[in-house]
């Protein structure tokens, strides 16, 4: 049983992965520095009620390990990386990120943010898709997890 950690504001961090989402796709497209990308979406609005230090780490933690993450998903894609639509790609390599490097994150957690993501920014039937693949990489990535 996986228990919050003290002081996380679970609201905040579904902000900051929503966001993370919107800039991952944003990155993908513009070939632009993480780090252009990040202060551009640093100044909006609704990134005062966001855990800026998670999206940043987010970010940050996909692009330094992109090929990894890439390489992780293959397998369980009908497709290339490359071919998947942007935002169901951005939300793949974010969920894929947090299930290997987060591990303070409950694989659930990670699964059901990245479907809610995708459902709200991606095309009708593309959060299928991506639980699909997710519950595939968890039971690679998180088995004692996911058993227990």
């Amino acid at each position: 049983m996986h228990t919050r950690p003290e002081g996380i504001d679970l609201a905040a961090r579904s902000r900051a992965r929503r966001r993370a989402l919107q800039a991952l796709y944003a990155w993908q497209l513009s070939g632009s520095h993480m780090n252009a990308v990040i202060e551009q979406f640093r100044h909006e609005q609704d990134m005062e009620v966001a855990d800026l230090d998670y999206f940043e780490d987010l970010l940050h933690g996909v692009e330094q390990h992109v090929a990894e993450l890439d390489a992780m998903l293959r397998p369980y894609l009908d497709r290339e990386v490359a071919e998947v639509d942007p935002i169901e790609r951005a939300a793949l390599r974010l969920a894929a990120y947090e299930l290997k490097h987060r591990l303070d994150v409950p694989y659930r957690v990670v699964i059901n943010e990245a479907i809610e993501v995708t459902k709200r920014f991606g095309a009708d039937h593309g959060h299928s898709y991506v639980n699909g693949v997710l519950d595939k990489l968890a039971g690679e990535l998180r088995a004692p997890e996911k058993r227990g």
